[in-house]
């Protein structure tokens, strides 16, 4: 069936209007996910540390800094989950700055069209 758009009243009025308003347009959503950040585990217990990595990977953040310490268990902790657990899936790569912190590259978060 084919539409007769003579017999609708003001067709004319909305397709003006849509064109004006450029809704054909689709307007890109902003991006609130900041490209870097640095995440600091001192004070953190492990499972603080262990779930804030995690937030931060799901978070669809490129890179950041993040602040183990030079000593302690969340230095060994954060090259292990790196390495072999559910975070690894997350990370591109990791690389020390110095003894207490680390570059991390994230993988980006798939977006459904």
């Amino acid at each position: 069936m084919i539409k007769n758009e003579i017999n609708q009243p003001g067709a004319d009025v909305a397709r003006t209007v849509r064109a004006e308003l450029h809704l054909s347009t689709r307007i890109p959503k902003q991006n609130d996910v900041p490209q870097h950040c640095v995440l600091d585990l001192h004070c953190f217990t492990e499972e603080q540390a262990w779930n804030a990595i995690m937030n931060l990977a799901q978070s669809g953040i490129k890179t950041a800094n993040i602040i183990t310490g030079a000593s302690g268990i969340l230095k060994i902790k954060f090259q292990q989950w790196a390495n072999d657990s559910i975070l690894s899936p997350y990370i591109i790569s990791f690389a020390p700055i110095n003894n207490g912190s680390f570059f991390v590259r994230f993988k980006h978060k798939n977006k459904k069209k």
